[in-house]
């Protein structure tokens, strides 16, 4: 079982009911003992009245003399006790009525045992001697074993109740034992990036496990929040640092050129700087971005759009760059609903797949951008007819710096395209992942975002989105 609650009811029941099992093994075993005892005890007082029934001259009586006395002694309690005397080695001087001439089985050795007689049945025997007679006196047990078989009814029922009432009340001792780790849990699970002040609460049974737990767990969000903001920090000083020279270095390159004192080959050289200075800060940007991403700091404007007229005002853009490429686009497009997005974002999402497409296609390769709402969630692919990915490099794509398959001479960029991707789309409440087609040739990259199928269900994803952000 998965559920620790679940497992703590099954463990108390368990160890409820078994307890109770055991006792009532106890109590059989015992109360057993003590009605076997009791029906020895009865045994023997019948074999003291016998004998005082004798008399002390017992030995010189004759058997019919000793006949009568016994079965005078014994009759009123033929129902009671089945009795039989022999004169050893074999002369048997006497028979209960009871006995229809039937004796009593002996066990050598033994002096009290349990028998049967066939048509009278189990018997509790005990074996008395008498020099030099041996006394033979049995007591039914068909009562006791009743007695025994009620007892067995009984506790199965008891066990039966103590197993449903057991579990029962482990569901609820669960229920109160877990709920302060279940308050710890819904706490722990709300602090995220955007809110890591938050703190859990300190259970007020003071310095207990638990108290232990929520100590310990307060003091590691504590240090993830100065990590957090160090992070945070970091990134937005580096970014400023980084800004501030590198315009001064671009300013000074472009002010040489414009001056035009430079000779031809240092002209070229500083135009190199410039285009690096530029990829320096476009990097710069990105990182910042991706660090913002991160830990929500990207405010989001989600608005309401049919993905239908999102495309069509950007698909102009996209025949234009794939032609200016010398490749073939192809975008079509069904379904139709309401999802909450940011524009310039998705743009961006969707240039930067196709331009890693158009960077692997070849000449006059065809890119398809497929765009399909179903299912409650809209769904965009890219398929190019580049080298592809294997599995394994589909799976890292999206990591920072990577980069697969870049021709020569090509722009390799900067291998945080699909990253901030990645970003964009986690900030939209979607996924985005990457294939190899099916036919064995080329990448398939799609994202997927949730489709708002009434004003009222846009309200409840776009207004936590705001806040969120």
């Amino acid at each position: 079982m998965k559920s620790l609650r679940a497992r703590i009811s099954l463990w108390y029941a368990m160890s409820a009911t078994i307890t109770l099992v055991v006792l009532f093994v106890v109590g059989y075993l015992l109360l057993e003992n003590y009605i076997q005892r009791d029906l020895d005890l009865l045994n023997k007082t019948e074999f003291e009245q016998i004998r005082a029934r004798l008399g002390t001259d017992y030995s010189a009586l004759t058997p019919q003399i000793v006949d009568q006395r016994i079965r005078e002694t014994t009759n009123y309690a033929s129902v009671l006790f089945y009795i039989n005397i022999d004169q050893p080695p074999h002369d048997i001087l006497f028979y209960s009525n009871n006995l229809d001439g039937k004796p009593i089985p002996d066990v050598p050795g033994q002096h009290v045992y349990y028998t049967s007689v066939a048509g009278v049945g189990e018997l509790r025997v005990g074996e008395f001697i008498m020099p030099p007679f041996d006394v033979t006196i049995g007591t039914p047990t068909r009562q006791m074993r009743q007695s025994l078989a009620a007892y067995v009814e009984v506790c199965v029922a008891l066990v039966v109740i103590m197993l449903l009432a057991s579990g029962l009340i482990g569901i609820g001792t669960s229920r109160m034992i877990l709920r302060p780790v279940r308050l710890i849990g819904e706490t722990a699970n709300r602090i995220g990036s955007d809110n890591l002040a938050e703190r859990i609460a300190v259970p007020p049974s003071g310095n207990d496990e638990l108290f232990d737990l929520v100590r310990l767990l307060n003091q590691m969000f504590d240090r993830l929040e100065a990590s957090f903001k160090q992070s945070r920090q970091f990134a937005e000083e580096v970014s400023h640092e980084l800004k501030t020279p590198l315009s001064l270095v671009r300013l000074h390159a472009e002010r040489l050129l414009v001056e035009g004192r430079l000779e031809r080959r240092h002209e070229d050289a500083v135009l190199v700087q410039l285009d690096e200075l530029a990829r320096i800060n476009q990097l710069v940007d990105e990182l910042l971005f991706i660090s913002r991403a991160e830990v929500n700091g990207v405010k989001l404007n989600l608005v309401q759009q049919r993905p239908a007229c999102f495309l069509h005002s950007i698909e102009p853009d996209l025949r234009a760059l794939v032609e200016h490429r010398g490749r073939r686009l192809c975008c079509a497009h069904a379904g139709d609903g309401l999802v909450a997005m940011e524009e310039k974002w998705l743009r961006q999402v969707i240039f930067n797949l196709l331009t890693n497409a158009l960077r692997v296609s070849p000449p006059n390769g065809l890119i398809a951008l497929k765009s399909i709402i179903a299912e409650g969630s809209w769904c965009v692919s890219l398929e190019d007819e580049g080298p592809g990915l294997t599995e394994e490099q589909c799976e890292r794509v999206f990591d920072r710096f990577v980069r697969f398959n870049v021709p020569t001479g090509e722009d390799h960029g900067s291998g945080l395209g699909l990253t901030i991707c990645r970003s964009i789309i986690g900030l939209h409440g979607g996924r985005i992942q990457a294939q190899p087609r099916k036919d064995g040739s080329g990448l398939r990259v799609s994202f997927e975002l949730p489709v708002l199928s009434s004003a009222t269900e846009a309200l409840r994803t776009v207004v936590p989105a705001l806040m969120k952000a």
